[in-house]
């Protein structure tokens, strides 16, 4: 019902919408662009438009802010928060290269402003092994994920030293679920994310991104697959691979903020131009720096 008046006030405010792969399928589909939330922090960089509504949560706001500082940018549910990010502050960071002077500090995309801009460059779930493997540093702050640390740590000779946050929807797999999805699916192939356990990953066929989940799935034989990601994924995949059947890891995989934007408060964005989101300019150009660090790479 909301769809009509949602497309006019885009057209009327120069606006482009962009929705994270676990926002709601009707948002998902109102969107210009979907994507994970780097990929779509860097497509609306290059966009010429006036207005950003951004559809996921806090720290994905500000990182398209960051990047496109000339643009109103605006999250239409301010109490949309990651709680991951929240695990961690810009003095535990300080903290930590008080302990470990001699070590780099890699911040996963998934933190606020505030912690990239203590770091020394950012990484994404897909290139986090890269990143780490390019530094000179042979030890590594690695923040906030301790699961994607590990993972990371699997494919590095250098002494990775996570801190102790996590993704509550992905540490919730547990080994018990894989083992029942395959019995229910015995011919699917297993995706999780890197967020998952160790255990849970060591039991994958595949460990992806969002994004690397969806390339995947479109270039991969299988008719069916098991997914270990949060469960507004599997709308993108069954709309761009219909002949296939994907199946949830855990049909209790939501998050819970990810789930709190609407329709309606995608309209109210528009025709309001808030909840605007702006990083002060002496964080922005930090944490810009971490960003760019990574791109570079």
């Amino acid at each position: 019902m909301f769809e009509k008046e949602i497309l006019r006030l885009k057209s009327d405010r120069n606006a482009i919408i962009l929705a994270h792969n676990y926002q709601p399928g009707d948002v998902q589909d109102i969107a210009d662009l979907t994507g994970d939330s780097l990929e779509l922090s860097r497509a609306a960089a290059t966009i010429d438009c006036k207005v950003l509504v951004f559809c996921g949560v806090d720290f994905m706001a500000q990182t398209a802010a960051i990047l496109s500082p000339e643009k109103i940018v605006i999250h239409p549910d301010r109490s949309a928060c990651c709680p991951m990010a929240q695990m961690i502050s810009p003095q535990d960071v300080r903290s930590l290269r008080e302990r470990h002077p001699d070590a780099a500090v890699v911040c996963y995309v998934n933190s606020s402003a505030d912690v990239k801009a203590e770091s020394d460059i950012c990484c994404t779930s897909a290139n986090g092994v890269q990143v780490v493997n390019a530094l000179d540093a042979e030890e590594i702050l690695f923040i906030p994920d301790r699961n994607l640390a590990a993972y990371v740590a699997r494919h590095t000779d250098k002494r990775i030293i996570p801190w102790n946050g996590y993704c509550y929807v992905h540490d919730r797999y547990t080994a018990s679920d894989v083992l029942e999805a395959r019995r229910k699916h015995p011919n699917a192939e297993l995706l999780v994310h890197p967020e998952c356990r160790p255990e849970v990953i060591d039991l994958a066929d595949g460990v992806y991104s969002t994004s690397g989940m969806l390339k995947h799935a479109r270039a991969s034989g299988a008719e069916e697959f098991i997914i270990g990601t949060e469960v507004g994924i599997l709308h993108r995949l069954c709309a761009e691979n219909p002949e296939k059947r994907f199946y949830p890891l855990s049909t209790g995989a939501v998050c819970e903020d990810m789930k709190k934007t609407s329709l309606k408060k995608v309209l109210r964005a528009l025709e309001t131009l808030t909840p605007r989101v702006e990083v002060p300019q002496s964080t922005a150009v930090r944490a810009r720096r971490a960003i760019e660090r990574m791109l570079a790479i």
